[in-house]
């Protein structure tokens, strides 16, 4: 299946499919393939707001402002996506999660993977209509769509 078809999936019947990555085995070349297309497309959801940043306030020049997020969404949010995956495991375990660090990273990194569609949306509003009641409107709605996947996934995972 593809990937866009596995992410429509995930919104349909999550837990299966999760079931399904978990099945195949730890695949860590996998997980972070997934990290980086998250992370990489997190990174492109950006450039709209961006753009009318370094419009509205020419004192910050638009490739600064492209090389900061760059720096930040590919190469320190993956490490901090590491972390939090692992410190999501342990907190799962504590209360009796049966799963691995692989399958506690695969759902946090599918979970994010799956949320980008709504992060480009979100990124549109920022970019053509600027921070406000629309935009604020439609992060939170981000928001609780990933935590929402993001522990339905995590639950699946750390049933074992």
């Amino acid at each position: 299946m593809t990937v866009t078809g596995e992410i429509l999936t995930t919104w349909r019947r999550p837990r299966d499919l999760l079931r399904g990555k978990l099945a195949e085995g730890p695949r860590e070349d996998r997980a972070l393939a997934v990290l980086m297309g998250a992370c990489s497309l997190i990174f492109v959801a950006q450039w709209p707001a961006l753009s009318r940043a370094a419009t509205l306030d020419p004192s910050v020049p638009l490739d600064a402002r492209i090389g900061g997020a760059l720096m930040a969404t590919v190469f320190i949010l993956p490490i901090a996506l590491y972390a939090l995956a692992a410190i999501s495991h342990l907190v799962a375990k504590a209360f009796g999660g049966k799963g691995s660090h692989s399958g506690a990273r695969l759902a946090l990194f599918w979970a994010l993977l799956c949320t980008t569609p709504l992060m480009l949306l979100n990124g549109l509003v920022a970019g053509f209509l600027g921070q406000g009641l629309q935009a604020t409107l439609v992060g939170v709605i981000v928001l609780l769509a990933f935590l929402w996947l993001w522990l339905t996934l995590l639950v699946e995972a750390e049933r074992g």
